[in-house]
């Protein structure tokens, strides 16, 4: 599974609760995309979390 490059975001466990409070693991996993980025003058691909996306931390290489 990949993380994000730039936040380092990557899955997490927890737990998946029944209306009867029965546990049982789960895994939650970020919204990762393969995207063109810019970086140092040129473009690169990358594997970045839609929040980085959203919040303008990459520029996307056109």
């Amino acid at each position: 599974m990949a993380s994000c490059q730039v936040c380092g975001k990557k899955k997490t466990v927890g737990n998946n609760v029944s209306h009867a409070n029965n546990k049982s693991k789960r895994v939650i996993l970020p919204n990762i995309q393969r995207i063109r980025i810019m970086s140092n003058g040129g473009t690169k691909r990358a594997n970045v979390c839609t929040r980085c996306i959203r919040s303008n931390k990459v520029t996307k290489a056109i």
